[in-house]
Parts: C-alpha cells; structure tokens; sequence
C-alpha cells in the first residue's frame, strides 16, 4: 500500500473517530441539562451559579458553554429551575428570568458571550 493510501485511511478514520466522539459528547451534555436534581446550595459555597430551565431556548443555547467550561474549571452549579423543589432560589435570589448567573455580588441575565465570561472567568 503506498503512503498516500495509508495517510488517507488514517485521516478518514480518525475523522470518524472525532465525529462519534463529539456526536456522543454533545448527546451526553443534552442529557445532563434534562436532568432535574434539588440543589442544595451551601454545599456550594464560592461557585457561580447558573439557573436555567431545560425546556428554555436561551438557556439550551448557551448551557454547552456553561457546562464544559464548568467541566474544567468545576467553578458553577447548574440549578435546573424546572426542578420544583429548586424554586425556593426564586425568591431567594430574586430571579426574573433564566438563563441567569451569579457570582457574589455580580449577576447577568441573558446569553451574551462576554458577559458570561465575565461571571464565570476564562
């Protein structure tokens, strides 16, 4: 087999290793942000908080962000706020509105991306 023929099979089939592994990655992090645990915060002091709902079409758009960077960094709480027992942060944190972070005195609402890197840190 000459090399070129060899290269190439190489590159296809880590092309399709690569495709697999972010089609599973991204159908695992889906699956994650379905999920509905209670929180409960004060086992999380010091973390940023990121409240969101599952069934949100801003909060889905930006939770990937969220949730590798939040893989790396283990600095954020995901607080599915379609989680009944979660709605207490409500009042607690005054919420309006999700997709919303917060980290001690900072807070933002919405999904602009300098802003979440702001709150969560690079």
């Amino acid at each position: 087999m000459t090399l070129i023929k060899r290269v190439g099979k190489a590159l296809a089939v880590i092309v399709v290793v690569l495709a697999v592994s972010g089609f599973a990655g991204h159908q695992y992090v889906n699956h994650v942000e379905k999920q509905r645990p209670v929180v409960t915060l004060a086992k999380h002091p010091e973390k940023v908080l990121f409240f969101y709902r599952d069934d949100c079409p801003d909060c889905q758009s930006i939770f990937h962000q969220i949730y590798w960077h939040n893989a790396i960094s283990h600095n954020i709480v995901l607080i599915n706020m379609n989680q009944p027992q979660n709605r207490h942060y409500i009042q607690k944190y005054q919420l309006t509105s999700v997709p919303t972070l917060i980290s001690g005195n900072q807070r933002y609402v919405g999904t602009k991306q300098s802003q979440i890197k702001r709150i969560v840190g690079d």
